[in-house]
C-alpha cells in the first residue's frame, strides 16, 4: 500500500521526498531452524515534505512512526534492519540510500537536528551544558572558543533559560526536566539546520511544563521557518504543531492524511480537526485489534478475535 501526500507547491521542490519506503526485520521461525520470516515495520510509505513544512506522525506504539523517521536519518543499523529494494529517501535532491556513511554523517551533523523524548538520555551527564553546545558550534559552524561561548549563551537565552551566562557551566543534573529539554532544543537549533526531527519531545515533562516548552518551540519553528518532522501520541500536540498529519494504522502503514491548514480554510475549527484525528486513530486501532497487532490489547479484545476466527 502506498500513501502519497501532496507536496506544498508554494514552497517549491520537496526538501524530503520518501517513496515506497519499506523497512523490515528478520524473525527466526524456530530455535532449531535457520529459516526466517520478516516483520515489516514500515510498509511502502511515500510522502513529500516541502521547505518550511511541518509533518506530524501519530499512531499507537509499535505502529512504525519512529522506525520510519530513524530510517530517513540512517540511524537503524543494517543488519538487523533492512530497507527493501525500490525504496527511496531523498534529502534536498540527494538519494540518502546511496551516499557513503561519511556523507550521511555530514548531512545529519550540518543539516538535520534531533530532539529526543528524554533529555537525560541525550545530554551527556559528565559535560557542562555549555560544552555540549559549543562542541557542535566549533565542529559544524567552525566558531572559535570565545565566539562559540557567546553563541551558546545566546541559544540558552533564546529558549528561555534564566541567567544563561551564569548557568552555562552547570551540568545537566543541575537543571529541571523542563530546562534540560530547553537545552536540547537550543542544541538542535545551534547549527541552524534545515530539518528538525522531534520524537515525543514533551512526553517526559509534566503537563504545564510541556505546554510552556511546546509553545516556545512552536514560536522558534515559525520564526526560523525550519522544516519539521514531529512524532507524538498527543492529538492536541499534532494539531498545534503540524500543518499535515499522517495517521499510522496497521504496523508500518499510513491509513489517512489530514491537512490542517486546508481544513481550517474550509471552515473547520481546531477542535473539529482534533476529532478527525481521533476518529482516524480509533479506526486504526480497530484494524490493529482485528489483526491481533495492537500492542496493549485487553482480554476482551483477545476473546473477540477468537470468537470472530472460531478459535
Amino acid at each position: 500500500m502506498t500513501f502519497l501526500t501532496t507536496q506544498t507547491e508554494a514552497n517549491g521542490p520537496a526538501l524530503v521526498r520518501v517513496q515506497e519506503l519499506t523497512k523490515r526485520f528478520p524473525v527466526s521461525k524456530g530455535f532449531f531452524t535457520r529459516s526466517q520470516s520478516y516483520i515489516h515495520a514500515v510498509d511502502g510509505i511515500s510522502f513529500d515534505l516541502g521547505v518550511s513544512d511541518s509533518l506530524g506522525l501519530v499512531g499507537e506504539s509499535g505502529c512504525g512512526k519512529t522506525v520510519m523517521a530513524l530510517s530517513i536519518l540512517g540511524l537503524i543499523p543494517s543488519p538487523p534492519g533492512e530497507i527493501v529494494a525500490g525504496s527511496s529517501i531523498r534529502f534536498n535532491g540527494e538519494e540518502l540510500l546511496e551516499v557513503k556513511p561519511a556523507r550521511l554523517r555530514e548531512i545529519r551533523g550540518n543539516e538535520i537536528s534531533m530532539i529526543f523524548q528524554e533529555p537525560m538520555t541525550s545530554l551527556n551527564p559528565v559535560l557542562t551544558i555549555g560544552r555540549q553546545l559549543t562542541e557542535a558550534l566549533e565542529l559544524h559552524l567552525k566558531l572559535d572558543g570565545a565566539a562559540a561561548v557567546r553563541r551558546a549563551i545566546g541559544l540558552l537565552e533564546m529558549v528561555g533559560i534564566p541567567e544563561a551566562a551564569a548557568r552555562i557551566n552547570d551540568y545537566p543534573h543541575q537543571f529541571s526536566g523542563g530546562m534540560r529539554q530547553r537545552v536540547s532544543i537550543a542544541r538542535a537549533f545551534a547549527i541552524e539546520p534545515r530539518l528538525l526531527y522531534a520524537d515525543e519531545a514533551f512526553t517526559a515533562l509534566d503537563e504545564l511544563t510541556a505546554a510552556r516548552v511546546r509553545k516556545d518551540l512552536l514560536g522558534l519553528i515559525r520564526e526560523t521557518g525550519i522544516t519539521t518532522l514531529f512524532i507524538t501520541h498527543s492529538v492536541p500536540e499534532a494539531v498545534d504543531i503540524a500543518q499535515r498529519i499522517l495517521i499510522f494504522g496497521r504496523p508500518g502503514r499510513v491509513i489517512r492524511e489530514i491537512d490542517r491548514d486546508k481544513e481550517l480554510e474550509n471552515g473547520k475549527s481546531i477542535a473539529a480537526i482534533e476529532i478527525m484525528v481521533r476518529d482516524g486513530l480509533q479506526t486504526a486501532r480497530e484494524a490493529m485489534i482485528a489483526e491481533g497487532t495492537a500492542e496493549d490489547m485487553t482480554a476482551e479484545d483477545v476473546q473477540k478475535i477468537k470468537a470472530e476466527r472460531g478459535i
